[in-house]
């Protein structure tokens, strides 16, 4: 069992997936993927964010298993059990060339599923709005707590009123190599201010500790940069499948002006949550919420589709 696993146990200790295989991205890479549920189950597929890896979902993946869905992780480019790249791989083609590799892997032709995606998840769904694997798969679309451009210059975990200096403190933030462990009440008070709302728990806390802190730093930082230049919102209008947003309101790192950018410029908007008082861990800050989104867009526009073909 992997690290990012053990701590205090409960709902944030990722559960065992009933199968655990290897995707091959387009220049060969090894991307670790987890199927949960019965493989008869309709199926979501999440992509988590910068730092993070598969546990990241682990109440939202037993919410999901529980009320009949087959739910897909992987983990990003040097993130949890997926091995680091070279420092060249590391762009916005290499998400969408990973995701779609994971939809091939674990999908039939054919096959729909909803996508959801948090943070640097959710780019990378933007990122593949052109790939016509993503629109063969994606009934429906799940943004949550993302941006698509201006990410350090909009982020208020350094609130200065001037835009370019945030640009430059925040791409600091983004990019540094120092280790942000070990987890001791002053980082985990840090990590809570940067990243989460005051209403969270110590063991919400606790459990994106434990996945931050594991992020190798150099992956951090390569992927950080990226963040920093990141452009992805030319593609949205060929977002073109029905596609929800869901921001809580004290998010600092991809704050609501992002959502709302978002939500106007989406061809099919779903739906627009925002979420009072939460910051951006959205999934464990709030994981009922989060699977309810999910558990709704399949229910609207997956069940609908897996009629349409059966028919």
């Amino acid at each position: 069992m992997s690290r990012l696993t053990k701590g205090t146990g409960g709902r944030y200790v990722a559960p065992l997936p009933a199968r655990e295989l290897t995707a091959h991205s387009a220049d060969g890479a090894r991307l670790h993927v987890e199927v949960h549920g019965a493989e008869k189950d309709p199926a979501i597929v999440l992509s988590h964010g910068w730092t993070c890896a598969t546990a990241f979902w682990a109440p939202v993946v037993r919410d999901l298993v529980a009320a009949g869905y087959r739910v897909v992780l992987y983990d990003q480019r040097g993130h949890g059990r997926t091995p680091a790249a070279r420092p060249e791989a590391y762009t916005p083609a290499t998400l969408s060339d990973d995701l779609v590799a994971v939809l091939g892997e674990t999908l039939e032709p054919g096959e729909q599923a909803v996508l959801g995606g948090h943070s640097m998840g959710g780019m990378t769904l933007m990122a593949a709005a052109d790939r016509p694997e993503l629109h063969e798969h994606a009934a429906a679309l799940l943004l949550c707590s993302t941006g698509g451009r201006n990410l350090a210059q909009e982020s208020t975990v350094f609130p200065f009123r001037s835009a370019a200096v945030r640009r430059r403190t925040h791409r600091l933030l983004l990019t540094a190599k120092a280790p942000l462990g070990p987890s001791t009440p002053l980082t985990r008070r840090a990590l809570k201010y940067a990243t989460m709302g005051r209403r969270s728990d110590a063991a919400q806390v606790e459990a994106c500790a434990r996945l931050v802190h594991a992020c190798p730093v150099k992956v951090r930082g390569a992927w950080g940069r990226v963040l920093t230049r990141l452009d992805v919102f030319a593609k949205l209008p060929e977002l073109t499948v029905p596609t929800a947003v869901l921001v809580g309101t004290a998010d600092r790192m991809t704050p609501t002006v992002h959502a709302r950018e978002l939500a106007d410029a989406l061809p099919q908007l779903a739906g627009f949550h925002a979420l009072e008082g939460l910051g951006h861990m959205t999934p464990i800050e709030s994981p009922e919420t989060v699977a309810e989104v999910l558990k709704g867009l399949a229910a609207k526009h997956l069940d609908r589709a897996n009629d349409k073909e059966s028919a």
